[in-house]
Protein backbone atom coordinates (compact mmCIF):
# COMPACT_ATOMS: atom_id res chain seq x y z
CA UNK A 1 0.00 0.00 0.00
CA UNK A 2 1.45 3.37 -0.62
CA UNK A 3 1.77 5.97 1.65
CA UNK A 4 0.40 9.61 1.50
CA UNK A 5 2.70 12.37 2.58
CA UNK A 6 1.19 14.41 4.75
CA UNK A 7 1.42 17.95 3.97
CA UNK A 8 1.42 20.87 7.02
CA UNK A 9 0.35 24.25 6.71
CA UNK A 10 2.70 26.62 7.61
CA UNK A 11 0.30 28.17 10.73
CA UNK A 12 0.51 24.63 11.91
CA UNK A 13 4.07 24.17 11.20
CA UNK A 14 4.78 27.27 13.19
CA UNK A 15 2.44 26.38 16.15
CA UNK A 16 4.45 23.24 16.42
CA UNK A 17 7.60 25.02 17.11
CA UNK A 18 6.11 27.29 19.65
CA UNK A 19 4.44 24.60 21.29
CA UNK A 20 7.92 22.53 21.39
CA UNK A 21 9.83 26.04 21.83
CA UNK A 22 7.54 26.37 25.19
CA UNK A 23 7.68 23.29 26.67
CA UNK A 24 10.19 21.38 28.48
CA UNK A 25 10.06 17.97 26.58
CA UNK A 26 11.37 16.24 23.82
CA UNK A 27 10.92 16.27 19.95
CA UNK A 28 9.33 12.70 20.19
CA UNK A 29 6.42 13.71 22.80
CA UNK A 30 5.68 16.72 21.22
CA UNK A 31 5.52 14.86 17.68
CA UNK A 32 3.46 12.51 19.19
CA UNK A 33 0.98 14.84 20.60
CA UNK A 34 0.69 16.68 17.64
CA UNK A 35 0.40 13.64 15.09
CA UNK A 36 3.54 14.16 13.38
CA UNK A 37 7.18 12.61 12.40
CA UNK A 38 9.61 13.39 15.26
CA UNK A 39 12.06 14.06 12.65
CA UNK A 40 9.65 16.67 11.03
CA UNK A 41 9.14 18.47 13.90
CA UNK A 42 13.24 18.73 14.99
CA UNK A 43 13.76 19.99 11.23
CA UNK A 44 11.14 22.67 11.08
CA UNK A 45 12.62 23.69 14.57
CA UNK A 46 15.82 23.84 12.84
CA UNK A 47 14.22 25.98 9.97
CA UNK A 48 12.95 28.45 12.32
CA UNK A 49 16.40 28.95 14.29
CA UNK A 50 18.46 32.28 13.53
CA UNK A 51 15.09 33.75 11.77
CA UNK A 52 14.16 37.02 13.07
CA UNK A 53 11.50 37.88 15.35
CA UNK A 54 8.78 39.38 14.25
CA UNK A 55 9.32 39.04 10.19
CA UNK A 56 6.91 36.59 8.24
CA UNK A 57 8.02 33.00 9.62
CA UNK A 58 10.04 30.99 7.44
CA UNK A 59 7.05 28.55 7.02
CA UNK A 60 4.78 31.38 5.11
CA UNK A 61 7.66 32.31 2.97
CA UNK A 62 8.03 29.36 1.57
CA UNK A 63 4.15 28.86 1.18
CA UNK A 64 4.55 32.31 -0.47
CA UNK A 65 7.28 31.19 -2.84
CA UNK A 66 5.90 27.55 -3.90
CA UNK A 67 2.51 29.80 -5.05
CA UNK A 68 4.56 32.67 -6.81
CA UNK A 69 6.85 29.46 -9.02
CA UNK A 70 3.53 28.17 -9.74
CA UNK A 71 2.28 31.24 -10.51
CA UNK A 72 5.38 32.30 -12.96
CA UNK A 73 5.12 28.78 -14.60
CA UNK A 74 1.16 29.31 -15.79
CA UNK A 75 2.14 32.36 -17.18
CA UNK A 76 5.43 31.87 -18.82
CA UNK A 77 2.80 29.23 -20.85
CA UNK A 78 -0.09 31.31 -21.31
CA UNK A 79 2.78 33.86 -22.39
CA UNK A 80 4.05 31.31 -25.06
CA UNK A 81 0.76 30.52 -26.34
CA UNK A 82 -0.05 33.99 -26.92
CA UNK A 83 3.11 34.56 -28.86
CA UNK A 84 2.35 31.51 -31.41
CA UNK A 85 -0.77 32.71 -31.99
CA UNK A 86 0.22 36.09 -32.59
CA UNK A 87 2.87 34.99 -34.83
CA UNK A 88 -0.10 32.54 -36.84
CA UNK A 89 -2.53 35.21 -37.24
CA UNK A 90 0.31 36.92 -38.27
CA UNK A 91 1.28 34.84 -41.00
CA UNK A 92 -2.67 34.33 -41.94
CA UNK A 93 -2.70 38.33 -42.76
CA UNK A 94 0.14 38.09 -44.83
Amino acid sequence: MEMKKKIYTAEFKQRAVELYKRSDTTYSAIARELGVDPGSLAAWVKATEGSPVGEENIFQMKENLRHLQKENARLKEENEILLKASAFFASKSL
